[in-house]
């Protein structure tokens, strides 16, 4: 890979789109390749075995969809539009050198995007069991597992063995634990950071490739932010309302949700969302066969794709006790039906089992709804009696 290995409208890209690019060049000059990712449900464990970079590529941006809708309908989830423009365009690092990409069949939107993205680079579909509540859908999701490994195997031309998988599967580990770990810290009343804060690097942490080095540089920002708070420090008011977020993904949206909340005086203590607790509550169990283990871990992801989906609204519960949190924000991408069907059940869940006050914010990545946010969060956070 050499420096002109780059796209021709590299230099109009923004420092930050740059440094992603430079970043990714350098991880292919070392030798590795880059798999591209697009959901929790895909095992890094396979690809990290594989001696391969796991990197997402889900877009969180507007400004590729204009270009996605030449090709996808307008009423379709932000999200994907945002992920197929920037692989057309090449305007993502991540995309641009990725030697294979991974999807699900997690949506019908998703599922059918894929297809397109497979006339631009090589694409394997993993197809997702939509309930967990049975034998068959575990080994169905084991085979596919399986599959993906001799996918990776034969387009990279490396073997997966079981020891490299075991200490792929340990790293991983270890990953969950300190991020947990970190995003336990808001467990704390007040708590020590806010919750902008914990997303962004919660969303950055996907994007640093030497794991060692992030699990290290972890224990270092927990110990830090343990001491400042041990020594007396509280950079949010312990009157601040304390806010779960549920739903999709938040990554496009941070910037209008979560500082709507916390400019109008709450403070988010923790995510539910698939980029938060739900996949790294639970560890991959290091003491069973490794394609069971993988199998029954991913599986048991809570996404509103499952149906019944009974381990999110236990989940919820969980979080909410251990979170002391006072209110539930649910934010749902305009078209993702599974999330916005799924709501009405989460609002019972919450209004009735919990006793919570629940606000259901339906979203897209533009601004155009900015000022609604912050009058509805503000108007919901002065209901909540702290």
């Amino acid at each position: 890979m050499i420096l002109k290995d780059l796209p021709e409208i590299f230099e109009d890209f923004s420092e930050a789109r740059k440094e992603g690019f430079l970043k990714m060049k350098d991880i292919k000059e070392s030798g590795k390749n880059v798999v591209g990712i697009f959901c929790t449900y895909t095992p890094k464990e396979i690809i990290m075995a594989a001696d391969a970079v796991a990197v997402g590529l889900c877009g969180t941006s507007e400004e590729p969809i204009p270009d996605a809708e030449k090709d996808l309908p307008r009423n379709l989830c932000p999200l994907i539009k945002s992920s197929y423009g920037f692989a057309m365009t090449d305007k993502c690092p991540y995309f641009y050198f990725s030697d294979l990409l991974v999807g699900e069949t997690t949506c019908d939107g998703k599922k059918k995007m894929f297809e397109l993205l497979g006339e631009i680079k090589p694409v394997h579909v993993m197809q997702l069991p939509q309930t967990y509540d049975c034998s068959e859908a575990l080994r169905l999701w084991k085979n596919e597992i399986i599959k993906l490994k001799e996918r990776l195997e034969k387009d990279l031309g490396v073997e997966i063995t079981d020891e490299k998988l075991r200490a792929a599967i340990k790293l991983r580990n270890q990953e969950r634990k300190v991020l947990k770990e970190f995003y336990d810290l808001s467990m704390a009343c007040p708590p020590p950071m806010s919750g902008y804060e914990m997303h962004q690097l919660l969303y950055g942490s996907e994007f640093k490739f030497d794991r060692l080095e992030f699990i290290e540089s972890m224990r270092g920002i927990i110990d830090k932010i343990k001491s400042e708070y041990e020594a007396g420090s509280r950079p949010i008011s312990d009157k601040a309302p304390r806010i779960m977020v549920t739903g999709c993904p938040t990554g496009g949206v941070a910037d209008k949700v979560i500082k709507a909340i916390e400019d109008s005086g709450g403070v988010v203590v923790c995510y539910e969302n698939c980029g938060g607790a739900k996949e790294k509550e639970t560890l991959v169990d290091e003491s069973k066969d490794c394609y069971d283990a993988l199998s029954e871990k991913y599986l048991n992801i809570a996404c509103s794709v499952m149906s019944p989906n009974d381990a999110r609204y236990e989940l919820l519960s969980e979080l909410a006790d251990r979170f002391k949190v006072d209110g539930v924000v649910e934010i749902v991408l305009q078209a993702c039906h599974t999330y916005n069907v799924e709501a009405f059940q989460v609002k019972k869940h919450v209004s009735g089992k919990l006793g919570l006050p629940y606000l259901y914010l339906e979203t897209d990545y533009s601004k155009s709804d900015s000022g609604q946010i912050m009058t509805r969060v503000g108007a919901f956070l002065e209901m909540i009696d702290k």
